[in-house]
């Protein structure tokens, strides 16, 4: 077992239920004020890097985006040392570059979910606590994340607005033209309140995003599923490629 303390986490999306490549060492199980977490917490090395791996569904990726226990996920790697987290998500593509199987490295996010514990000041509290979330992802782990792609030839999308829908239907032709006028650039399901919650504890976090499809209304026809599937085939091995490299930049620190 090694004793060097992971460097970051990464939490896996739709299509990363588990990371290949990662060498791992032991699994824990932290239980949380908040109750379980998706998964057991994996740890293990990644290009030699010691990390821990989370996935957010479910190993057998069977929890939708609007159940997922962001609070325990965020609070179990807080609680064992975790200062940076990478969130991968599989999302919908709006901006004409955003075509499937291409990453993103998001800048801004607007919420459009309800009913998710999104927060954690909101018991036993001896004053109201705000956060600043201007800029919503911690731009020194964005800048990771793309030197790693550049080191790596990888061409990403380096910026970009995440529209966070409530899911897990897919949306309307005229959801995505209200979020385009908006300001999205691509639409996904569980980018919040993971970044909030993130930012709460004082985490480092960024989202490494991975278009699975043209969002509704973006393409011809339906959104065929299998079809997102081949595209999440595609951008994952992209994103692996992309984290081992970044786990050597991050190993650094």
């Amino acid at each position: 077992m090694s004793s060097v303390k992971p460097a970051f986490a990464i939490i896996g999306g739709s299509g990363l239920s588990r990371l290949q490549g990662l060498e791992v060492t032991r699994q824990e199980v932290v239980h949380t004020p908040f109750g379980e977490t998706s998964a057991p917490l994996v740890h293990g090395l990644l290009g030699g890097k010691d990390l821990v791996f989370l996935a957010r569904h479910g190993t057998a990726h069977t929890i939708p985006p609007h159940k997922v226990n962001y609070r325990a996920n965020l609070w179990a790697l807080r609680h064992i040392g975790i200062e940076q987290v990478v969130g991968v998500a599989a999302v919908g593509g709006i901006r004409h570059d955003m075509e499937p199987g291409s990453i993103a490295v998001p800048d801004q996010i607007v919420d459009y979910t309800w009913g998710r514990a999104h927060t954690f000041f909101e018991e036993g509290l001896t004053d109201v606590t705000h956060i600043d979330f201007t800029r919503p992802y911690c731009e020194s782990l964005r800048t990771r994340l793309m030197d790693a792609a550049e080191s790596t030839g990888l061409s990403i999308v380096k910026n970009g607005t995440y529209g966070a829908t409530q899911g897990p239907r897919l949306e309307t032709a005229m959801e995505i033209n209200r979020m385009e006028e908006d300001g999205c650039d691509m639409v996904g399901m569980t980018g919040m309140p993971e970044a909030a919650l993130a930012r709460e504890l004082e985490l480092c976090y960024a989202c490494c995003a991975v278009t699975a499809n043209w969002a509704a209304g973006r393409s011809e026809g339906l959104i065929d599923m299998a079809v997102i599937e081949a595209n999440l085939t595609e951008g994952m091995e992209k994103v692996r490629r992309l984290l081992t490299a970044f786990a050597q930049i991050a190993g650094t620190d």
